[in-house]
């Protein structure tokens, strides 16, 4: 049966016309087109010369810890390392651009950022060690666990900070998360759920050109990632990941946003992973030499250093100060994680519940005794 062949459905009866309209005005929900720039442009004559001193030696320090991590991994010190060697910018000013009580959300891939806001280096790499738990007190740090599912932490984040506004605590949550993490079913969740809740999060994603191997193209079709946000009813920014200043200034004008009622917004950076997606990858599989140095000239930390010898903000000894600072740092991680873990398998049952269930007392007398026996034997 057909439309028309239905009771009623003459000319002089149709359906009323739907009682839509637009939620949001699209326009100023969408990115630019082009990523935002800072350095090298007339906008960087109003740089913070504080400020950007502060983020140089942190990029520095980053480079060397990045360098270190590294190493680390091949001495058999590290299980795994996701390196940042490429993508600083995006680490540092993340955390530099939080507040004391705001909380950061990292991926695997942001032990950098997650030291950049105070974390000792060890605790850092804790986890990808394998040794215990996430190697560091979320709560004392206001950072949330290194997260190895993809985009998992995002649905927290938004949790945290609705809870917060709820609460009245003046808190905003900002989530990091890959381009690969972009393709799962957690990043829409969040940022449908934090769009109708108007959540106080920020959402930067880093867009490094690859998911392990799968470049964006395969995840995709979208004008850009930043794009995205438009579905969900919250802007969308588009900025060159391996400029500093310019993430910085856009994290800052989000977070100030997100504090002040105005609800989420996606960052999209756009950047590079110079290196391999972890040592256990082998990148030569799936990309050129000549993209990967074409992106080294245009590294974080050079640019950075340029615009500020250039402007008179940075001289020789500025630049000595930051890399010996950055020595130190790798000296004593190397000499904390050369030292051999005293391990406690009854750990695994710690802080997994405020109060254990039978089942997990149950199993730890089973492997407490086991381990008695062992040192009896």
């Amino acid at each position: 049966m057909t439309v028309q062949e239905l009771p009623g459905a003459g000319a002089s009866h149709r359906l009323a016309p739907p009682a839509w309209r637009p939620r949001t005005e699209a326009a100023p929900l969408l990115p630019d087109a082009e990523p935002y720039r800072v350095l090298g442009t007339p906008a960087a004559a109003r740089l913070d010369p504080a400020l950007m001193r502060r983020c140089y030696a942190e990029l520095v320090r980053g480079r060397r810890y990045n360098a270190q991590a590294t190493a680390l991994t091949r001495q058999g010190r590290l299980a795994v390392y996701p390196s940042t060697v490429g993508q600083e910018a995006c680490e540092i000013a993340a955390a530099l651009v939080l507040q004391e009580q705001d909380w950061l959300f990292p991926s695997y891939r942001d032990t950098l950022a997650a030291v950049a806001r105070g974390l000792d280096p060890v605790q850092a790499l804790t986890l990808l060690r394998g040794d215990w738990h996430t190697g560091y007190d979320p709560r004392e740090h206001r950072i949330a666990p290194l997260s190895t599912p993809l985009a998992t932490q995002l649905p927290h984040a938004v949790g945290l900070a609705h809870a917060a506004r709820l609460r009245g605590d003046d808190v905003v949550a900002l989530a990091m998360v890959g381009d690969g993490g972009t393709s799962e079913g957690d990043f829409h969740e969040a940022l449908n759920f934090a769009a109708v809740w108007r959540a106080p999060v920020v959402f930067l994603v880093q867009n490094n050109g690859f998911a392990i191997s799968v470049p964006l193209a395969k995840q995709t079709a979208a004008p850009s990632l930043a794009h995205k946000a438009v579905g969900y009813g919250i802007p969308g920014r588009l900025v060159d990941g391996n400029d500093v200043a310019a993430v910085h200034e856009v994290l800052a004008e989000a977070v100030h946003r997100a504090r002040t009622g105005g609800g989420p917004t996606l960052v999209e950076a756009v950047t590079y992973r110079i290196e391999a997606h972890t040592n256990a990858d082998d990148a030569t599989r799936y990309r050129g030499d000549a993209e990967v140095e074409a992106w080294k000239a245009h590294d974080p930390v050079e640019l950075l250093e340029r615009e500020l010898t250039t402007r008179g903000l940075l001289d020789e000894a500025g630049v000595q100060e930051a890399r010996e600072a950055a020595e130190e740092m790798a000296a004593a991680l190397r000499e904390a994680m050369n030292a051999e873990p005293v391990l406690n398998p009854m750990d695994l049952f710690a802080h997994v519940y405020a109060e254990q269930t039978g089942q997990l007392r149950q199993q730890a007398e089973l492997l407490r005794a086991e381990l008695e026996a062992e040192d009896g034997a």
